[in-house]
């Protein structure tokens, strides 16, 4: 594997063979940059120019995995070319070799060679001129600003518009991965919220069925039979119309408002009658006047849930459903008797606990839940304290 990576890449070995064959065409044809009478060749003869054309050529198979070796080694080898008749051939791949070490060398390497590149420049240009004193000397600078100054400059260039598309696409990417953690939250959330809906629309009703149900098959009476029958199938009719309306909230609630068959407080006052019927003794006492929707629903289920836990869970005795709302919140007291039951009793997953915590935490509220000791002994006890002032808030902007 070592040796693979040292190999250089496809187009550097093309480059590297384009130059040299190119260098030998220029140097079959006998052309050279200087004549052999030029007071720069001090070795003089055709094959002289061979050896800095061939390690030039060779340093352009270093362009990309070892940039600054490749200039180091090709600025030796063009000052070597200097000396003798010379080829374009070897001032081309220089050029090649100045710009691939800021656009693929290290950082400090791209930073640095410009600035060393331009000193070089103005040296060549202004000592020249300083000790000939001839317009002549001026173009000394050029020739060394176009060999060394000018491909840097434009690596440079290219460097920086990469590493800006390089930035572009990695906030791309970022943005892309934030999008999606978000859908997936999102996607979290809503499936959260279906499962209390769900738990908290159907939960009552199976509970009523499964006790009822229990009952019948233990108490060997017609007339207590039907009537956990009758008891059984207006659950079960009630269960499904409410299963009926949460799956027309999923088909239809295309945006964030809750459909218009949301349960109100209003609609307390049946819920404590579908519980009476299942056998529970409840007490309603409402004084809430009006609050936002989200409270209003919260609120519902949280009094549904208890009554369904102390239809499931509760011993025999009075259930106490209590909503006050101060200047700011909704207060709800839940109360039933705490302690063993005679009664079949229906299986729980302490979800309904779980769900009422959430409905409270989502808006802000407190809730609690356990028993607690009173003058007519040990009850258990639901509290759900729901904000209302940051909800209208929220609602008005």
């Amino acid at each position: 594997m070592a040796l693979r990576q040292l190999r250089p890449p496809r187009f550097d070995v093309s480059v590297a063979l384009a130059g040299l064959l190119g260098g030998l065409l220029l140097w079959g044809f006998g052309l050279g940059v200087r004549p052999g009478d030029d007071p720069l060749v001090l070795v003089d003869g055709r094959s002289a120019l061979l050896v800095p054309l061939a390690v030039m050529a060779c340093c352009e198979l270093l362009r990309r995995s070892a940039p600054r070796t490749a200039v180091l080694a090709g600025t030796v080898a063009l000052a070597a070319d200097t000396v003798t008749r010379g080829s374009i051939a070897t001032i081309v791949m220089y050029t090649d070799l100045v710009y691939a070490a800021v656009v693929y060398g290290t950082p400090a390497t791209a930073r640095r060679l410009p600035w060393i590149t331009g000193v070089v420049t103005i040296a060549a240009t202004l000592v020249p001129y300083a000790v000939w004193r001839v317009p002549e000397a001026l173009l000394l600078g050029l020739v060394a600003g176009a060999l060394t100054f000018a491909p840097a400059s434009t690596g440079l260039i290219v460097r920086n518009h990469r590493d800006a598309a390089d930035a572009a696409r990695l906030r791309a990417e970022q943005t892309a991965l934030l999008a999606e953690m978000d859908r997936v939250q999102a996607v979290t959330a809503e499936r959260a919220r279906m499962a209390r809906e769900l738990h908290d629309m159907v939960a009552n009703h199976l509970s009523a069925i499964a006790i009822h149900s229990t009952a019948a098959l233990s108490l060997d009476d017609p007339g207590t039979s039907r009537e956990a029958l009758t008891v059984i199938r207006r659950n079960s009719v009630q269960g499904l119309a409410e299963m009926r309306r949460l799956i027309g909230i999923l088909r239809d609630g295309a945006d964030d408002r809750e459909p218009s068959a949301t349960p109100t407080l209003d609609g307390l006052g049946a819920l404590v009658a579908g519980a009476r019927a299942n056998g529970l003794d409840v007490t309603l006492d409402t004084e809430h006047g009006a609050v936002p929707a989200p409270v209003e629903l919260a609120a519902y289920r949280i009094v549904q849930e208890s009554l369904t836990n102390a239809l499931k869970h509760a011993s025999a005795g009075p259930v106490t459903v209590c909503l006050r709302r101060p200047a700011d919140a909704l207060e709800i007291r839940v109360t039933s008797v705490h302690g063993d039951r005679d009664t079949p009793r229906a299986p729980g997953s302490g979800a309904g606990l779980v769900g009422m915590r959430e409905r409270a935490a989502l808006l802000d509220g407190t809730f609690e839940a356990g028993p607690e000791s009173g003058p007519d002994g040990t009850l258990w006890v639901v509290r759900a304290t729901l904000p209302v002032t940051d909800v209208e808030q929220g609602e008005a902007s």
